[in-house]
């Protein structure tokens, strides 16, 4: 199969390198803006994995003619690109019949690609966004949790957060993704089930404690983007339904204070005769004061509470708590390849998407649920392949 990565950043680099390991994996296109960096992740690419299989282009991303003549002759493309680049990159894929998957982060920009379900379905080309961690992994787990616990649940919750391994204070955090994707997150609503209907809330909301063996406590917190499909699919199967973002302690006051003053905002301000808006000020502190190559963990726990017919007096007359199903899955940067644990668990998963597009393991054609199209057992199974384990728990 010919695979195709559109952006040579952090995780476009560590997915092109999945790529290129996989036996059943012919070529891969590594494509950017900026010709050196694609060059040079193809050239650490090589050495790391011993292959000459990644090809170095330039595209602009903006320009879905050029994305388009770029995917042709491609069996699947991932965009590693920031987010508002996607819709226009799946646009081209559906043209060039060439399978599409994105690691999302923006809910409006994916309900848009998941509105070309019928024209890519009819082209037999599969749209597949949000293909990270959460949403992603994240999403895969929760359906085949809602599968094991028997179709329905009281709650589907989602805890994902990634952290320096040594935080150093005052901030205890790192830049491990787009600026962009994290910003959003932080500014725009989220989307949530609550009571079997879906509701927006504001982000840097309804903070609690969370707790993991070996792991300091954490607080969790509303972000965006991080449920995707699953308020829509789950709806009338599942009372609540929402992901929340964990750091280490003391991180949510500052960036509430920040969202607080409007350091978020798109709205552009004039300052003489510069127009600028706070968001991209904001941004680009955030790359000056968060950006480092430190050992990071991901955490990611997905848990689904099981639902019983008359409820907690159910509950009560059987003399047992409610059943909770759960994956957990802690992972740490890799020394030997260089990766942090956020490329790990982020662009793999990715990567395995792609390849089961390319390859057919995922037969869905038009708009893809990682939830309900994505084989979860068949998808772990990869993860563990390439050493990330996810454990499954029920109590």
């Amino acid at each position: 199969m010919k695979l195709l990565v559109i952006g040579a950043g952090m995780m476009g680099s560590a997915a092109a390198y999945d790529m290129a390991r996989a036996e059943a994996v012919d070529s891969v296109t590594l494509a950017d803006t900026d010709r050196k960096r694609a060059r040079d992740a193809a050239s650490r690419i090589h050495k790391l994995a011993r292959t000459d299989k990644v090809r170095a282009v330039e595209v602009d991303a903006r320009s879905e003619k050029a994305a388009y003549k770029l995917m042709r002759g491609h069996d699947a493309a991932l965009s590693a690109v920031p987010y508002f680049f996607n819709l226009g990159l799946a646009r081209a894929a559906v043209e060039a019949r060439c399978h599409f998957a994105d690691l999302g982060g923006n809910n409006t920009v994916v309900r848009e690609e998941l509105a070309l379900d019928k024209k890519a379905a009819k082209r037999g080309v599969a749209i597949a966004p949000d293909c990270g961690l959460s949403p992603g992994m994240a999403s895969v787990l929760a359906g085949e949790l809602m599968r094991r616990i028997g179709g329905e649940a009281g709650a589907l919750k989602i805890y994902v957060g990634g952290l320096p391994q040594d935080p150093k204070p005052p901030f205890n955090y790192q830049l491990a993704f787009s600026v962009e994707g994290l910003i959003n997150e932080y500014a725009e609503p989220a989307k949530i089930l609550r009571k079997g209907k879906i509701i927006e809330i504001e982000p840097l909301t309804e903070p609690e404690v969370f707790r993991l063996r070996d792991i300091p406590p954490l607080e969790a917190f509303h972000t965006s983007g991080g449920t995707s499909t699953l308020p829509e699919t789950f709806r009338a199967r599942v009372g609540e339904c929402f992901e929340k973002t964990l750091r280490y302690r003391g991180h949510l006051p500052m960036l509430r204070a920040l969202y607080d003053l409007g350091l978020f905002s798109k709205e552009k301000k004039k300052l003489g005769q510069v127009e600028v808006s706070p968001r991209e000020l904001t941004a680009r502190l955030f790359e000056e004061r968060f950006a480092g190559t430190d050992p990071d963990v991901t955490i990611l726990r997905v848990e689904a509470h099981e639902k019983l017919p008359g409820g907690l007096r159910a509950l009560l007359a059987e003399k047992r708590p409610a059943r909770v199903l759960s994956f957990t899955l802690v992972d740490r940067s890799d020394a030997r390849t260089g990766m942090t644990s956020m490329m790990r668990t982020t662009a793999w998963p990715a990567s395995i998407i792609v390849q089961m597009l390319a390859a057919g393991e995922i037969g869905k054609r038009g708009a893809v649920c990682q939830e309900l199209d994505v084989p979860a057992e068949a998808f772990l199974s990869a993860m563990a392949r390439r050493g990330i384990e996810v454990h499954y728990e029920e109590r």
